[in-house]
């Protein structure tokens, strides 16, 4: 038996641009459910947006999100969440951040860290703060 975590981004009317835009990022497939195509329109402004979208890639990403409906409460947050992207390559990871970067406030530009060979944090265009690092052995002396 395993499990899986996987984030899931909770946006106010942009989780269909967001899910779009990583599928760009790191391929995959692309599934999005709107309120309308599961029956449950409680806004008619908002029949077309998400209720469950999620990308999926080969490589082993995953990123869930939906749109929160106007009734319900929601507030992006101050760093409520990071997503912890980590790879094995450093190319691999230096082609993920070129291309999250679009768009991007860059918070640590990608370069070597004293704890991995590559490491950067961003904001991406849709508020979302991504840490990106190549894995690396730790070495606890």
């Amino acid at each position: 038996m395993s499990v899986d975590t996987v984030t899931h981004l909770n946006f106010r009317g942009a989780a269909r641009a967001a899910l779009t835009f990583y599928q760009s990022v790191f391929g995959g497939d692309v599934v999005m459910v709107t309120y309308k195509d599961a029956g449950n329109v409680q806004e008619p402004a908002e029949a077309d947006q998400v209720m469950w979208g999620q990308v999926a890639a080969a490589s082993g990403f995953r990123v869930m999100a939906y749109d929160v409906p106007a009734h319900l409460p929601w507030n992006q947050g101050e760093n409520a969440f990071f997503v912890s992207l980590r790879g094995e390559a450093a190319e691999e990871v230096s082609a993920y951040w070129e291309k999250l970067s679009s768009g991007a406030t860059v918070l640590q530009p990608l370069g070597p860290a004293q704890w991995a060979p590559l490491y950067g944090m961003l904001k991406d265009r849709f508020g979302v703060t991504w840490v990106v690092d190549v894995v690396s052995e730790y070495n606890a002396s």
